[in-house]
């Protein structure tokens, strides 16, 4: 690690080569003079490209040439070229109706694949943040305890449970949660309120120093809104006795107040679902945020959020139970629970007068989890029943720390980014115990006390090696310190373990209409702190092993096709299985497949998309035919049409299709595909809207979660593996009406 950190140290000076006049500019929106993050500044000759960060600002190195036109570009507003020499400061984009037309293939252009912002969000029906996770292409999520757990997770030809392999952060703070009690990477996203959700960044594959833990089939990172233009007041309701409440109001305006901002948001929400036996889920979440500028060169962002819920669930029911207890029955109804997340976070943005930009943020989480689950019924005890109880209580603190830099290296442009990231979980009676309707104490199978450090430090370059071909180098370490305290045993101890990632991207831009790249890198995920300890370290950080081959096209002015290879390879792993306290060994696994996405804009106003992924994923080392790895996707689909205006009608219809797969590991049962249809539909005035969201919109009987799990009834003598499942919402009707002022 500490070489890894002199690296670091060595290649910051090596390409702070010498003083340089520099240029900051801030690019707004014209009418609300909010910043526009992510604007794509392009030298006229393509020697240089920049992004604007979340302050909307952008860095011009002196080197380049202020002669030069620089165009500006932002999807949802007109195209300026400016000129360098004589640019204002402050540049601003005049807002307009999103069109594919307005956009090139340039090195950072993949943005119109990788980012779904607020009104992509808006047009779909959503019920909860977690809901947003479908709309990443590729990505599907399944619910299978009642409303108020995380989801369940499928992308690229793994099963990730609720969070095991992929990254997922808001604002910054990681949602995963490490040596949870539930599952390894539990990421629960329901302390977000939608409505406040700005846009959505993510990516597939371990190809980003700046992203550690949990990255190997990618990472998804929210971004919460900074300013509201609009204060808004939102009832919903419908089927099933669902009602929900929302606000955001804004109390400072940063054109009013020196550039200070203070936003407030709450949400109140409840639904008996649509099962025979009622939810009663209940959730609350609220929001504030607080910019203001901390003299000339610095911003500061603060934030508090938090949420709490609590709810019944019928769970898993086989499928040989279906004709006695009904499709939406249930076996033990008094499955459920309760959980809770409060953060606070801190982001101190500084601009340097050299050009670099210094990032500091420090959040603090405080988390509750308990969960009663009943998977087998009555296999292990035929007199109570086998329901289990999972309980834990954690606190987080954390440390991002980001160093960023434009410079040249003789006419080569090379942006550098060098990074800090810390983390420590304390978890308090982590517990997993046999219980009978959740107040009786049967028995306690594991009961403890976790301490989990991971520190991790990054370097990350783009070289603009000619104005058509960027390579970016990535390096990074991270190091683990994991102790347990076994209350009922002696398992207790401390061990540590570290990883280094290296990786390498490289991206040709043939032309304004055609783009390749070729990624390469390392990724990981950790294990539990409760398979570390006794393996005293040992095989406890599997590497992941990827390669993504891919094109972004644009063949006509109205279309744009992204296309990508990949493979990836995970290392042997042991797995904490947080049901049985057990620890299972899962081998080496490959897997393969191909990704594509298309957007098209046939007419103004509609848009239609399409994306396509198949996978190929084997256990390695296991006889041909009995080498499938359970529940992982092999063909999945999502698309739909979109009209979107700024006023008047719009909305959208949307699908998804997930395919057989295999159940087992000799593919002998099989998990059964589906198609769903979501409808949303919206009239928008400037002082009001109104609209309705339809789930399941042709009342398809589906199978949302499927397990083939070894379970015995009450009145059978004998266990029976077969597939248990969860069913997917019937058709589910909300009506919404929404007030701006």
């Amino acid at each position: 690690m500490i070489r890894v950190l002199t690296l670091l140290i060595f290649l910051l000076l090596f390409f702070d080569l010498h003083a340089q006049k520099h240029v900051y500019l801030t690019v707004v929106d014209e009418i609300t003079g909010f910043p526009v993050s992510g604007a794509v500044l392009t030298l006229q000759d393509d020697s240089y490209i920049a992004l604007t960060d979340d302050d909307g600002k952008v860095h011009i190195p002196g080197s380049v040439h202020d002669t030069m036109g620089i165009i500006v570009q932002s999807i949802g507003y007109e195209t300026r070229t400016i000129d360098l020499s004589s640019a204002e400061p402050i540049i601003k984009l005049k807002p307009v109706l999103r069109s594919l037309k307005e956009v090139v293939v340039s090195s950072p252009s993949n943005r119109i694949f990788k980012t779904l912002s607020e009104m992509d969000i808006h047009v779909r029906p959503i019920v909860n943040s977690q809901e947003v996770l479908r709309l990443i292409p590729g990505l599907f999520i399944g619910q299978h305890a009642g409303g108020g757990k995380a989801e369940q997770i499928f992308l690229r030809g793994f099963d990730i449970d609720h969070g095991t392999d992929i990254a997922i952060t808001v604002d910054g703070m990681p949602v995963n949660m490490v040596s949870h009690a539930h599952g390894q990477g539990y990421a629960d996203l329901h302390f977000l309120i939608p409505e406040m959700i700005d846009k959505v960044n993510f990516d597939k594959g371990p190809y980003f120093a700046d992203k550690g833990n949990f990255n190997t089939a990618g990472y998804v990172d929210f971004k919460t809104k900074d300013y509201l233009d609009k204060s808004f007041v939102k009832l919903e309701g419908g089927q099933f006795k669902t009602g929900r409440l929302v606000t955001g109001i804004s109390l400072l305006n940063p054109l009013k107040h020196r550039g200070q901002s203070l936003i407030l948001a709450g949400e109140a929400s409840y639904s008996d679902g649509y099962f025979i036996h009622g939810q009663d889920f209940s959730r609350f979440n609220g929001m504030a945020k607080y910019l203001t500028p901390i003299g000339k060169n610095s911003n500061l962002n603060l934030s508090a959020s938090g949420f709490s819920s609590s709810w019944y669930a019928s769970g898993q029911i086989p499928d040989r139970a279906v004709d006695s207890i009904g499709w939406y029955g249930a076996i033990d109804p008094e499955e459920g629970g309760n959980t809770s997340r409060y953060n606070l976070n801190a982001v101190l943005t500084t601009y340097l007068r050299d050009g670099s930009t210094l990032k500091n943020q420090l959040f603090y989480s405080r988390y509750n989890f308990e969960l009663y689950s009943n998977f087998t019924f009555f296999l292990e005890d035929d007199e109570y029943g086998d329901e289990i109880k999972q309980k834990e209580s954690r606190d987080i603190i954390g440390l991002n720390s980001t160093y960023q830099k434009q410079s040249r290296w003789g006419h080569m442009p090379v942006r550098t980014e060098i990074g800090l990231n810390v983390r420590k979980d304390l978890i308090g009676n982590i517990e997993l115990s046999h219980t009978y309707k959740r107040e009786m104490l049967l028995e306690s199978l594991m009961l403890g006390d976790i301490d989990e450090t991971n520190a991790g430090v990054y370097v990350s370059q783009d070289y603009q090696l000619t104005p058509s071909f960027k390579a970016t180098l990535g390096l990074r370490g991270d190091y683990f310190i994991n102790r347990y305290d076994d209350h009922l045993g002696e398992l207790s101890g401390q061990t540590e373990a570290a990883i280094v990632s290296p990786k390498l991207n490289l991206t040709y831009r043939f032309n304004d209409r055609l783009q390749a790249y070729l990624y390469n890198g390392r990724g990981f995920h950790s294990n539990d702190t409760r398979v570390v300890v006794p393996r005293n370290g040992k095989k406890i950080l599997p590497a992941a092993y990827g390669n993504d081959l891919g094109i972004i096209a644009k063949p006509a002015s109205n279309l744009f096709i992204q296309a990508a290879l990949w493979h990836l390879w995970l290392d042997q792993e042991f797995v904490y299985v947080g049901d049985g306290g057990v620890v299972e060994p899962s081998g080496k696994t490959r897997r393969m497949g191909v990704d594509l996405s298309l957007r098209y804009e046939p007419v103004r106003y509609w848009f239609a998309d399409i994306n396509l992924n198949y996978a190929h994923p084997r256990a390695i080392g296991e006889a041909r035919g009995d080498d499938y790895i359970p529940l992982a996707p092999v063909f999945t689909s999502i698309g739909g049409i979109t009209y979107r205006k700024e006023q008047g009608w719009n909305g959208s219809i949307r699908y998804r299709y997930m395919a057989d797969r295999p159940a087992n590991e000799d593919n002998s049962v099989v998990a059964q595909s589906y198609f769903v249809t979501d409808l949303a539909v919206n009239y928008t005035r400037k002082k009001w809207e109104a609209g309705i969201a339809i789930q399941n919109l042709f009342n398809t009987k589906w199978k949302e979660t499927q397990f083939d799990t070894e379970s015995r009834l009450k009145n059978e003598a004998t266990p029976v593996s077969e597939i248990h499942f969860t069913p997917g919402s019937p058709f589910f009707l909300r009506a919404n009406v929404t007030l701006f002022f």
